[in-house]
């Protein structure tokens, strides 16, 4: 190999960083495909740069080589993620940067998915480009954890957002919750979904409530699915998620697919039971996947939200306080039970970023690695 993983120059990481600030882009757009930037360079000067922005469109390598025209023979293409080497709905972006004439090529990381996993870089290589690889390779699994979480894990990267008060509370006794938090902590909730390939939310919310949970606030290229967990089928058909026309999908333990026939936005699925006859969040997770889903955003109340960290299912909390207080009686944003062995460990989740929206915090959690 070509010496595929060495030393980078302080110019390579500037050019890799704002491939990266490319792909990030195409954050609302690119599901169920990767996000992807590229930048063909001869030494500083920049000839070309794209990014990938939808699938089924033209990927990030093509969009840069088209602009560096022939100025790419000779040059050094950014990749933020291994060039595919296989035809799908566009051609391979490995052939592509070989005819150009590219020189060298250097990547972020490799692709997991079976269709390249390392046929990318092997066609590079038997056609006489340098290929390096590993350049700012956390920020770029960063950049696609969700794609990556269902590759590699079989399982969409799961967000749990909370909307709490100051004393921890999300709804009052009688369910109602709007609005805890203000217009610009709901603002940044519109973005979350946008980023995101699914919202999930439970049947007690969709009776509660009846929430669209989609993206009204700006024009996106798409709207995330609607997932309703209803293990008896009790979502009403003039409920908003079913009468708007947007996709919403409705895992339930009943055998009835022909319920919400009607409604061509509407899809009824059956999934599994745990062993204690409840609707299995794994098996959700699976089909989701298998279905292009990467990022899962819960938007749920107490008892869904607990369930996904009791079986250690959520990666990620997106906790959003306001300085309301809404009193002993209101609901928790967790129902678990007393933990007094974590006062002599150390915390599970660790806080990857704090900001203040208005008069609210943003609060993002990850788990302890």
């Amino acid at each position: 190999m070509n010496a595929l993983f060495s030393e980078f120059s302080e110019l390579d990481t500037a050019h890799m960083r704002r491939a990266i600030e490319l792909a990030w882009l195409g954050r609302f757009s690119t599901s169920p495909n990767p996000r992807v930037g590229c930048v063909i360079a001869h030494g500083g000067q920049v000839v070309g740069q794209g990014f990938h922005v939808q699938a089924g469109f033209p990927h990030a390598e093509v969009h840069a080589l088209r602009q560096a025209g022939n100025l790419a023979r000779g040059a050094t293409a950014y990749v933020t993620l291994e060039p595919c080497s296989h035809h799908g709905r566009t051609p391979p972006c490995a052939e592509g940067l070989i005819a150009a004439g590219v020189a060298r090529v250097v990547i972020a990381m490799g692709d997991p998915n079976p269709l390249v996993a390392g046929k990318g870089i092997a066609l590079l290589q038997a056609a006489g480009i340098s290929v390096q690889c590993g350049l700012l390779a956390d920020e770029a699994r960063a950049l696609n954890r969700g794609f990556l979480s269902r590759i590699e894990r079989r399982r969409p990267f799961v967000s749990l957002k909370i909307a709490a008060s100051l004393d921890g509370k999300t709804a009052l006794s009688d369910g109602r919750s709007q609005w805890i938090t203000g217009e610009e902590a709901r603002s940044d909730v519109q973005r979350q979904r946008a980023q995101s390939c699914a919202v999930l939310t439970g049947i007690g919310t969709v009776l509660h409530d009846n929430p669209r949970l989609n993206v009204r606030q700006f024009p996106t290229i798409r709207q995330p699915l609607r997932v309703i967990l209803d293990s008896r089928l009790r979502t009403p058909e003039s409920s908003r998620m079913i009468q708007d026309g947007q996709a919403t999908q409705i895992f339930t333990l009943q055998k009835q697919p022909a319920l919400f026939a009607a409604y061509p936005n509407v899809s009824v699925r059956q999934c599994a039971a745990d062993t204690d006859g409840r609707m299995s969040l794994p098996d959700v997770l699976a089909q989701l996947a298998e279905d292009g889903i990467g990022e899962l955003m819960v938007e749920a109340g107490c008892t869904l939200n607990s369930a996904f960290l009791q079986q250690n299912l959520a990666d990620e909390i997106v906790y959003y306080q306001s300085a309301k207080i809404l009193g002993s009686n209101a609901q928790a944003a967790f129902l678990l039970p007393e933990n007094p062995a974590v006062l002599q460990q150390d915390a599970e989740w660790q806080t990857a970023d704090v900001q203040i929206l208005g008069n609210d915090i943003k609060w993002t959690l990850r788990r302890a690695v």
